[in-house]
């Protein structure tokens, strides 16, 4: 039911398309722009291709200015290389036989998925250039090297986590007034700034190649935030 609900406030945000072509994609884009790919059957037996094209760095138009065709929308749904809907994130654009889910966070994505009127789920495909394609790429021809990048980049926002809960928990109880109600709280890791910064850099890179993945948690990637 809840699944329900969400699905409808997503959908309740795409507004028709205008029609323009589908922009090819550039290597240079690979930190601006995801793309991805559903094939289904088209009328008569036919294929039909959709495609989602993301840009991170647009900014999110209101459904009125979208309907009058005012500027670009952060994401688009295309059917045949032809701009059908665009919408604000998150999105639920209709597709035969069900939707298309898009979610982002701070970092890319955290979610592209067809999800069937049946129940299936799959993932779309990427461009092959794109960020997300070539991540899906190195976890197909380097398995192990992939599963250790990945392991990683968990235990990078882990420790964030940890270290940025303990120094805010010395800064909300270092006031006197809070001190006397619960005590003072010493944080037992200690870093010079240096290694703060450093550790706000690798958890960034971090979250970023999550997000290529399209993995996301609302805990451990909001340590990077």
């Amino acid at each position: 039911m809840v699944e329900g609900l969400r699905r409808r406030r997503w959908r309740g945000r795409v507004g028709p398309g205008d029609g323009s072509a589908l922009a090819e994609y550039r290597i240079w884009q690979v930190s601006t722009r995801s793309l991805f790919f559903l094939d289904t059957a088209g009328p008569a037996g036919g294929r039909c291709v959709f495609a989602v094209d993301v840009r991170h760095l647009v900014d999110s138009k209101s459904k009125r200015e979208q309907e009058a065709g005012a500027g670009k929308s952060p994401a688009a749904l295309y059917r045949d290389g032809l701009q059908v809907h665009r919408s604000n994130l998150p999105a639920a654009f209709p597709v035969p036989g069900g939707v298309v889910e898009v979610a982002a966070s701070p970092f890319g994505l955290k979610r592209m998925r067809y999800v069937g009127d049946d129940g299936a789920e799959f993932a779309l495909r990427p461009h092959p250039r794109s960020l997300e394609g070539l991540r899906e790429r190195l976890g197909r021809r380097y398995p192990r090297a992939s599963a250790v990048v990945g392991a990683v980049s968990a235990a990078v926002l882990l420790a964030a986590l940890a270290v940025g809960l303990l120094q805010g928990a010395e800064v909300l109880t270092r006031p006197e007034a809070v001190a006397e109600q619960v005590g003072a709280f010493a944080s037992p890791v200690r870093l010079p700034v240096w290694a703060n910064a450093a550790l706000g850099a690798a958890g960034f890179l971090a979250a970023f190649e999550r997000a290529s993945r399209l993995r996301y948690h609302w805990l451990i990637d909001s340590a990077a935030c």
